[in-house]
């Protein structure tokens, strides 16, 4: 798929929801329900949650603005996020997997508000290293030196196997690489989200696939021992976090949609600072090279 037609499809979806009448002006408050408690379900990738970020950016929103609301926040891996998003579970959503959002963006269910943040995925292994991962050429070729390995039963792999936005992108590195490890006994799946798939990978010696952020958040904590980062690709491993608001008819109320675009400013704007100064060593603000990660999302949307 070209990137201009994701772009007029992007657009397209957006402008279907302001014709329908639940997008608002940005700038407006809520009325009429002011000095009622909004309460919403938000959906989220796991990495946002046991990160705090999304704690901090809720709690700030609600001080900033003054508005009386409470999330009530499921975390999830991005697919399942996803769902609830497309099925009016949950009404507003915070993900990181750009080809599942593609397909929901393009069948109507949900709608981008934000680009907020990024950083990058990054390969992590034992540090002796078996595989060679650290002289891989690429993200693909460290998947194939990790192959390799496992199958002279010199490494193993943990994938969380739950669908989220990481386990999608090791999925699409595993096919770019021409190699399916779904059967092989070295190949581990977690089932859980990225803390508990890091720990799993820490004790056990394996491989696997991680978000910067969450992995610099267990360090710091002191609960990663034996994990070192091996591999960086600019390339494949960027990873991009987006907002986004379902388009269920259950989530169409003024209430709704007003708290939605009110919280898309907030993340194109003070939140962007938030970003920058509490969380400056896990994720980064997308405002400051916005083209950029935009034309990165719209290439890792086109992955299978």
């Amino acid at each position: 798929m070209s990137k201009t037609v994701i772009a007029v499809a992007l657009l397209a979806t957006f402008l279907a929801g302001f014709a329908g009448g639940y997008l608002f002006n940005f700038t407006s408050k809520p009325t009429g329900a002011q000095a009622q408690t909004i309460r919403i379900t938000v959906s989220t990738t796991t990495s946002l949650y046991q990160t705090h970020l999304l704690d901090d950016l809720l709690a700030d929103f609600k001080n900033t603005t003054g508005l009386s609301a409470e999330f009530s926040v499921l975390a999830k891996g991005s697919g399942e996020a996803l769902r609830l998003l497309s099925d009016g579970s949950a009404c507003l959503g915070f993900t990181h997997a750009p080809s599942l959002e593609l397909k929901y963006i393009l069948n109507g269910s949900i709608v981008r508000l934000s680009i907020f943040a990024y950083n990058e995925f990054v390969i992590v292994g034992p540090r002796d290293d078996p595989a060679g991962v650290s002289n891989a050429t690429s993200a693909v070729d460290a998947f194939k030196k990790i192959y390799d390995a496992g199958e002279k039963g010199l490494a193993k792999f943990v994938s969380r196997g739950d669908n989220s936005g990481t386990h999608v992108r090791e999925l699409q590195l595993w096919k770019l690489a021409g190699l399916d490890p779904s059967k092989k006994t070295w190949y581990l799946v977690s089932g859980q989200g990225m803390a508990q798939t890091l720990l799993m990978a820490d004790n056990t010696g394996a491989y696997t696939l991680t978000d910067v952020g969450t992995l610099q958040s267990l360090v710091s904590q002191g609960k990663i021992s034996n994990l070192v980062v091996l591999l960086r690709d600019p390339k494949l491993l960027i990873n991009v976090y987006s907002f986004y608001v379902s388009s269920s008819q259950s989530c169409r109320s003024k209430d709704v949609s007003n708290l939605a675009l009110l919280l898309a400013e907030y993340l194109n704007t003070r939140g962007q600072q938030l970003i920058a100064s509490k969380y400056k060593d896990l994720f980064s603000p997308a405002l400051q090279n916005l083209t950029t990660i935009e034309s990165a999302w719209l290439e890792l949307s086109k992955l299978a």
